[in-house]
């Protein structure tokens, strides 16, 4: 044991090596849990309650404009591109 170094010093150093090891030890743990209940659920059963969902979204909307209803919009886009930097 060195001179220079007291024992509060020599331990100090040995518990923050115990810390750092059982920190290891359970992150390496919590983890493996982890990865192996992403295993499951990936391959678990399919919830029977629930319906199937669609693939595609809802089929697109379109609303006819009147002249007026077409113009006030075009202005309406030319304001807010003038406002612009």
């Amino acid at each position: 044991m060195p001179e220079h170094v007291s024992i509060l010093q020599l331990t100090g150093v040995a518990v923050l090596a115990l810390a750092t090891a059982i920190w290891v030890v359970g992150l390496s743990r919590l983890l493996r849990r982890a990865r192996t209940e992403a295993v499951v659920r990936h391959h678990g059963h399919l919830l029977r309650a629930m319906p199937h969902q669609r693939r595609s979204g809802p089929a697109a909307e379109s609303v006819e404009l009147t002249p007026e209803e077409h113009a006030a919009f075009a202005g309406l886009v030319r304001q807010f591109s003038d406002s612009r930097p």
